[in-house]
This record gives C-alpha cells, structure tokens and sequence, in this order.
C-alpha cells in the first residue's frame, strides 16, 4: 500500500479501484509486515497539456456538424426564428446548468461516465445509459462524415457534378417554371442517398458501396485520432475551431449579393408564433442543445475527467455554450441567405424550397458553392471544414465510450496492444452495424435513429442527473466542491454560481418535467416523416424502444445497487446514495492541513456494496487515534 497524494496531484479522487480502510493505520502497527507483494499499483490518467488545450479540445467538441447542418434544419422545420425563443431559454436555464455540472462531476471525479457515480451509487445507471445513448449517435454522426467524405471526393470534378454547368443538369437549370428540383437536390437524392429506389422503412435495398467506401475511411480515420489520444488532439482545434468561420464569413457575404436572399433572411428571423404551442418545437430545441453541447452522451464528463484539479469550470462554460451557440445562429444566415435565393429562382415561398431534414446542407449549401468563382476550390475547402468538425465531434464521443471502458478494465489502458484490439473492434463493429443507414432506404433509418437517440431518453438521463446530484448527493456540497476546485473563486463566480443553484434545484428540473409531459402528450398524435414519407406505427413504435432502452438502464441498475446492500429497504435506499469512501478521501476540508494524516489504500474490485468503513473514513483518524 501506498500514501494518497494530494488533490492537485490526484485531480482530487482515488483510483476507481481503491478503498480506503479507516483502522489499516492501527492494524499495520500491531501486525508484523506481510510477505505478500503489493498489488501493481493502477497506471496514471493521462492530462491535459495545459489549461486552454482543454477548452479549445470542448469548442472543437461542440462546434460541430450540428452547428451546420442541425440548427438551421430544426429552425426550417419549426417555422424559422420563433425557434430561437425555446432554443435560448433551454440554453440559459437547462444547457448552461447541465454542461456545468457535468463538467465539474467529471472534474472533480477524475473519472468516466460510469465510475464517476461512486458519488451516488444508486445512479449509475446514468452512466450506462449514457453510454448507449452515446453509441446510437456514433453510430449515424459518421455516416453524415461519409456523406461529407463523398461530397469531398466529387468537388475535385470541374464543373460540380451539382451545378448548372453540368451538361446533365442543363434541363433543371433551363426551364425555371416546371423544375420542381435544384440540382442540389437531384444529386443528393439520386446519386448520394439512393432514396427514389427504395419505398419506405421496410425496403432499405442494397448497400450503396461508394458510401461504403466513404464510411469506413471514416471510420479508420476515428480509430488513429483515438490511439493518438487526448495529448495531439488539443493542437488540431486551433485549426478546426477557428476554420469554420472563415468559409461561413464568405458563405454569407456572397449570399448577401444574391437576389432574393433578404426574404430567406426574414424567414429565418420572423417568428411565427403559433409553432410555440407545439410540443415538437421545444423537443428539438431540447434535443438541440443537448446534441450541440454534448450533454448527457458522457464526452464532457469523460474530456473533464483528464483535466487538472483546479481548473476553472465556470469560466469554460460560459465561454463554450455561449460561443457554441453563437456560432449556430451564424450559421443560420449563411443557411437561409442561400434559400432565399433558391425560393427567388423557383417562384415559391422561402418554406417549400427544400425538403426538410438532415440534407438541407447537403442541397443548400453545394448550391451556394456552385454560384462562387473558383466554386470547386470553394467546395474542396468547404467540405473539408465539415470533415474536420465531424471527426472533432465524433472523436469526444468515441472518447466518451472508451474512457468508461477502461475505467471499468483498467488494465486495457496499461497495455497498448489490448487497447488498440479494443478501438478496432469497436470501430469495425460501429462500422458493421452502420451499413445499414448507406442503403437506398438508410435516410429513413437514420432519420429515426436521428429523432429519438436524443429525445425523450436523453432527456430523462440529464433530469436523474440533474436530481440525484441535487437532492441524493446534495446540491451545497456540489457547490462547495466546484468552489474547493477553483481555489481562488473571484466574486463574480460566487454570484453566478447562485444562479446555477438555482437552476439546479428548481428551474432546470422543472422546465424538463414540463417538456417531458408535453412531448409524451403530442407523442400519439404527432407523425415521423422524412419527405412525403410517412413512418408507419411500428417504425416509430422502434424509435421509442430505442429512448425507452437508454434511460430505463437507471431503474434497472438502481435495484441491483439496492439489492446488494443489507438491511431494511429505507437501509438499503439509504446506502445506496451514500458516496463511496473513495469518492472524495482526498478532497476533505480540515481547519489544519498540518495535523492531517493521509490513509492508506487497500485495493479491492469497485462495487456498489458498501461497508461501515465507507460510511466511517470521514473521522478515521479518531479511530486511529482511539
């Protein structure tokens, strides 16, 4: 056995492998030394480089393909700018508190996903679902990085394959009158997706193998950025954090020289009030923080848990949601300047321009290039921008799934061999399973995977999260553990700091309650579509199982921590929110730092059982001395 460090050295918790024993101090001084060797001591986290490499690696992480194609599609299909009313008020009162607690969990943990509930026992089923919640985004957001692959792959053709100077498009550029269809859109739907051959859910057809292709580059791609770890991924984000907004700054400037882009403009920022009372609106403005910050999908949790102990979380949250955000509405007008256009060129409203869904960057945006000089250039530089922020983003998920993994088997991250098998069959498997969003019917596969992955599911995992650090773990003392992590708390953090309590306790807790009765309500009668397509009753009634699945993995792991304790079932509850001993031995505040005498570690396996010693570390040393 060996002495703790202190919390600065430890990032201010134990090995998710130890338990502290409160009498080992008095029981080593009556019991002669033991020939038995000491079990191998668990192989050091790895940490950030320095300070800004983990706040540049969290805006490379949520400034992503969602802040492109997502937001403005979800502002399209809800009627334009009164989406942005749900959006921010889910910002500043449910995305804001939630990125804060999780970065500060994972922090203060120093640990994945799942090992990080020793903090509760009782919810680790957050975790795991978490992860599965997790594994279903990973699982379509690289095929929307195949998409862009492909897209990659065919600007380097002169003329664009999508533009009018095509000799096969010349019919739809031509005759503005009868064309029900852009270029763009022809591309899109017959060369990319294959959808025109398939009939709906039922008939996916035959995989498209240049997607393929494109699926499993990308997916190679992910498993060298994963072996490279957390210490070469902070440089790539002064590259993929800073790039974007260049090509959205031209986007948008030569979208303003166009005719008709004003009214696309107008669109995007006129509300139309009625859409307020559809529970649809304040689901995806829900969903849409969540998909954009990260939430609830464990990559924060498991990208702070690599962070130094004193780090100062407040500021990072302020400074990624915020810029996050912003960096959406931006893209917004580059979105809808282009619309306007298209709706000018077709002689109907800005509303029917465009099929709504994931493809609206797809068909606006390649249409957008098509109209600047030098266009395949442009189109080259574009498309590899979304490449980029797709592999950043994908690359906080994956991370999410592996930390947990290898905090749960530590002896995968000491061996690099069984580390690298680990990351490729995980890969191949992502790989495998997503075929099946690249067949001509994949679109309507990934639509439904797209509409429920984050959805109600997500959002009851962020509300247990949310309750059971309040209420179970105890909001004063999360509070106090974020002000012992900043060391140096300037007042204005105190402030704020309020506010997030706040949130926390009431506001936060309250607003996804609300939403979550409104969306169950609206379920029944609202329809899944993509296109004319309507999904049948059995195809939704698959996306529901798929939420359903992800959140009841917090009742289902609850009763096994329950059942493993003994006593009275008020007992049993009672100890199973209690936080390990190995939870916060290093982080307890004493008047004299002098007089304090660090315990030592006995290793043993994790588990949800708890003991007397759990319940007795915090005054160990009056044992000790007794």
């Amino acid at each position: 056995s060996f002495l703790s460090t202190s919390p600065a050295q430890q990032n201010g918790v134990v090995s998710s492998h130890d338990v502290i024993s409160p009498v080992s101090q008095t029981q080593t001084e009556h019991q002669p030394p033991s020939s038995a060797p000491a079990p191998p001591a668990q192989p050091p986290r790895d940490q950030w480089g320095g300070k800004y490499e983990f706040l540049l690696s969290c805006i490379g992480y949520c400034v992503g393909l969602g802040n492109v194609w997502r937001f403005p599609y979800l502002c399209y299909r809800n009627g334009g700018g009164v989406f942005l009313i749900p959006y921010f008020i889910m910002l500043f009162f449910t995305g804001m508190p939630l990125f804060l607690m999780e970065l500060s969990l994972g922090q203060y943990g120093a640990a994945g996903p799942i090992t990080v509930w020793k903090c509760c026992p009782l919810l680790k089923g957050i975790g795991i679902g978490m992860l599965c919640v997790s594994t279903l985004v990973c699982l379509y957001y690289n095929v929307i990085i195949a998409w862009t692959f492909y897209y990659l792959g065919s600007s380097f053709q002169s003329p664009l394959p999508w533009s009018c100077d095509a000799l096969h498009n010349i019919p739809f550029c031509r005759n503005k009158t009868n064309v029900t269809q852009s270029p763009s859109e022809v591309f899109w739907n017959e060369k990319v997706l294959g959808v025109v051959n398939s009939e709906g859910l039922h008939d996916p057809g035959p995989v498209r193998w240049p997607l393929a292709l494109c699926l499993l580059a990308a997916w190679v791609v992910i498993f060298l950025c994963m072996l490279k770890g957390i210490h070469s991924s902070g440089k790539v984000v002064y590259v993929t954090a800073t790039f974007p907004y260049f090509v959205l700054v031209v986007l948008i400037i030569r979208g303003a020289t166009l005719e008709g882009s004003l009214n696309g403009v107008a669109f995007y920022l006129t509300p139309n009030w009625a859409h307020l009372a559809d529970a649809q609106v304040w689901n995806d403005a829900a969903s849409q923080i969540f998909y954009s910050l990260g939430i609830g999908v464990g990559g924060l949790l498991s990208m702070a848990s690599y962070n130094k102990f004193d780090n100062n979380v407040i500021r990072d949250t302020l400074v990624i949601t915020i810029g996050n955000c912003c960096t959406s509405f931006f893209a917004g007008f580059a979105i809808f300047s282009i619309l306007g256009h298209m709706a000018w060129r077709k002689g109907v409203p800005v509303g029917q321009v465009a099929d709504s869904g994931p493809g609206l960057a797809f068909v606006a945006y390649p249409e957008a290039l098509a109209l600047l000089p030098g266009s395949v250039f442009w189109s080259i530089l574009f498309f590899l921008m979304l490449f980029m922020l797709g592999v950043d983003t994908l690359f906080g998920n994956m991370e999410g799934i592996c930390t947990a993994v290898l905090d749960e088997f530590p002896q995968l991250r000491s061996n690099l061999k069984h580390k690298t098998l680990f990351l490729a069959l995980l890969c191949f498997s992502f790989y495998l399973m997503g075929l099946l969003l690249i067949t001509d019917g994949g679109i309507y596969w990934f639509t439904l995977i797209d509409s429920f992955s984050t959805s109600f599911g997500l959002i009851i995992i962020t509300l247990f999260m949310c309750i059971g650090i309040s209420f179970f773990y105890g909001v004063n003392q999360f509070c106090q553990d974020i002000v012992d992590m900043i060391c140096h708390c300037p007042p204005w953090c105190t402030k704020l700091l309020l506010y997030f309590k706040a949130c926390w306790v009431v506001f936060t807790p309250f607003l996804l309650t609300f939403i979550l009765t409104y969306i169950f309500i609206e379920m029944y009668r609202t329809s899944l579509h993509y296109g004319t397509y309507v999904y049948p009753t059995w195809g939704k009634a698959l996306g529901v199982c798929m939420g359903a699945f992800c959140c009841l993995q917090i009742l289902i792991w609850a009763i096994v921590a329950v059942s493993k304790e003994s006593g009275t079932l008020k007992d049993r509850f009672q100890k199973s929110i209690r936080p390990l001993n190995s939870w916060r031995v290093n982080n307890i505040n004493t008047t004299s730092q002098d007089q304090h005498v660090e315990p030592q570690r006995v290793e043993g396996p994790f588990t949800v059982n708890l003991t007397e010693a759990d319940f007795t570390s915090m005054n160990w040393e009056a044992i000790s001395e007794a």
